[in-house]
């Protein structure tokens, strides 16, 4: 088997430690978002130049809401602010860039970058790079069975003819494949609400490195180990 064939296709991260990074530094917590985004800008890079087709990150949860007021607001200027960056590195290395996630609870003025982020970039061929901006499995899965059950009273879709196929292709990842591989940031053992669909086979990485430490060397080392993996679908062994 070549080396290409052990990269995985579609690489998901839970981008996990900014306040604490910033914690330890005795910095305040909007300096470890900061940061963080700085990292994100460059796994863009690495994961393009590594060969994997689809990047999904977790950059803003449901639950996030909750924090203190003035870490949303912190967050919320760094997103509108990085959004700018996220274009150019996007333009820069050829990659069509998709929000996931419900965006209407964002200020007008995000939601049009948001916007524009995608329409900007959606010829671009390299890479796919999602990010998941007030997203939470739970809620895509509530959000796709809406529109499932509209179109069943339409009579559009019969009860009968549902598959998992089906189920998929109303969430927000409907036109991309699932992840192959996840990788956690700063230790933690527990997915948080993310792609609980998508990731029903999927190989998991968890590094101990906080988000803002994460780099190309840890990405590579994720990548080699799912390619060391062997992989069962359904009593299925693959490589």
């Amino acid at each position: 088997m070549d080396e290409q064939k052990k990269i995985p296709r579609h690489v998901a991260i839970i981008m996990d430690g900014n306040g604490r990074w910033a914690e330890r530094r005795k910095l305040p917590r909007k300096m470890g978002h900061a940061e963080g985004c700085k990292v994100l800008e460059q796994t863009v890079r690495d994961a393009a130049d590594l060969g994997i087709d689809y990047l999904t990150v977790y950059a803003f949860s449901t639950e996030n809401w909750k924090r203190s007021e003035e870490e949303v607001s912190a967050l919320m200027v760094l997103m509108g602010f990085y959004i700018k960056k996220l274009l150019k590195v996007a333009e820069e290395e050829n990659v069509r860039v998709k929000i996931i996630g419900e965006r209407s609870r964002f200020a007008p003025d995000l939601v049009k970058g948001l916007n524009k982020l995608e329409y900007e970039t959606r010829n671009n061929t390299r890479m796919v790079f999602a990010i998941a901006i007030n997203y939470g499995a739970r809620d895509e899965m509530r959000r796709g069975m809406i529109r499932m059950a509209e179109d069943v009273k339409a009579g559009k879709l019969e009860p009968t003819a549902i598959t998992e196929q089906t189920i998929g292709s109303y969430l927000d990842t409907a036109d991309m494949p699932d992840p192959d591989l996840l990788i956690r940031t700063s230790g933690e053992l527990r997915l948080s609400n993310f792609l609980l669909w998508q990731l029903a086979y999927t190989e998991i990485y968890v590094t101990d490195d906080l988000w803002p430490d994460f780099n190309k060397e840890e990405l590579q080392k994720a990548v080699d180990s799912f390619g060391k993996r062997e992989r069962r679908y359904g009593g299925r062994l693959t490589k």
